[in-house]
């Protein structure tokens, strides 16, 4: 017999040493989502503590297999009928509370839906430089989709019968604490993606270091209008061109150069 009961909701996150942010962002979902999933992939901090007191669906996976894998995996815990996807840096505003609300209730078939992200970085809200409006898929119906495989950068995967919305409202995206977290931060990042691409079969070559720094400096303060956002849109556009030369300087690295072995250093040698 069917029944016209309310789809549930779940959030879902992958974590890993949250516990300085995890509070904050699960308090502002807490009160309203039937269901809270949390995949830990090792924290040696009080990450685990932190969820447990919002949930008992805390799972570990410690053999880390990209990004797209992990949500992939913390996926098949989930058991609501639609799931919304948070960062532990990341905190859910009334006005999108409200919309996500409503297109959970409306149940539209086949319909996946964006939130906006508005970042604070270095002291300040950045609504320029390329990063507003951030629009990302991050709700869905759990049995629709999932995202992709790709280790870095991961999407939900999305097919031509589909139809995505734009929700209403921000979510509040604290994305670096300080200078060295944006080092570390966009170095894995920038890794694990010539990493993917290399895998892939794509082929570094020096070129692209210099041409797609130059196009990434030139896009987020300019043609983005980076200026606007003062001092902090002149440095996040440096350090935006800094994470692109990393990344293609190691593709190039990785499948351009030739290793180092003494029959190199022997040939050399008589040249």
């Amino acid at each position: 017999m069917q029944t016209n009961s309310k789809p549930t909701l779940a959030v879902a996150l992958i974590v890993k040493n949250e516990s300085q942010n995890l509070d904050a962002c699960l308090r502002t979902v807490a009160d309203w989502v039937d269901e809270i999933v949390v995949l830990d992939s090792g924290s040696t901090d009080d990450t685990e503590a932190v969820a447990r007191q919002y949930t008992e669906k805390f799972h570990i996976n410690t053999d880390w297999p990209g990004f797209g894998p992990q949500r992939r995996i913390a996926q098949e815990f989930v058991e609501s009928d639609f799931v919304l996807w948070l960062d532990a840096d990341e905190r859910v505003t009334d006005e999108l509370k409200v919309s996500i609300q409503g297109a959970v209730t409306k149940n539209e078939a086949r319909t996946l839906y964006s939130i906006c992200r508005l970042s604070w970085v270095f002291g300040r809200y950045i609504r320029h430089c390329g990063w507003y409006p951030d629009r990302v898929v991050r709700l869905y119906p759990t049995n629709l989709t999932q995202y992709n495989t790709a280790q870095v950068h991961e999407k939900v995967s999305i097919d031509t019968s589909m139809v995505v919305k734009n929700l209403s409202g921000d979510a509040i995206h604290y994305t670096y604490n300080d200078l060295e977290h944006y080092l570390k931060k966009s170095n894995s990042y920038a890794l694990a993606w010539s990493a993917d691409k290399a895998k892939q079969g794509k082929k570094g070559r020096f070129s692209s270091i210099i041409t797609h720094a130059l196009s990434c400096f030139i896009k987020m303060y300019i043609l983005k209008a980076g200026f606007l956002d003062g001092k902090q849109g002149l440095l996040l556009s440096m350090l935006s061109t800094h994470y692109t030369i990393v990344k293609y300087s190691d593709l190039w690295i990785r499948t351009s150069t030739k290793k180092h072995n003494l029959h190199n250093y022997q040939n050399q040698d008589t040249k």
